[in-house]
């Protein structure tokens, strides 16, 4: 492990300092954590779109039945 010296604002080691006293962790413990998901999200690269929270898209338009063709809708107007 590399130990490394960072500098941030006082108030946001204190928030990191507090927070590590509440949940009985230390502060290099939760900044090594924030780092590491850091890392697997942004320099990584193999997420998943499973990974990621569904987006919403607004409220529900009309019920699907089981008569509705999804895949001929889609398809609509293309040639295959």
């Amino acid at each position: 492990m590399k130990t490394i010296t960072i500098h941030v604002p006082e108030e946001t080691y204190r928030a990191y300092q507090d927070h590590a006293a509440q949940t009985r962790r230390s502060a290099s413990e939760l900044i090594r954590n924030a780092m590491e998901e850091y890392y697997a999200s942004h320099f990584a690269g193999s997420g998943s779109v499973f990974d990621d929270e569904p987006a919403t898209m607004g409220r529900t338009l009309a019920d699907l039945s089981p008569d509705d063709d999804l895949l001929q809708e889609m398809l609509a107007g293309t040639e295959l």
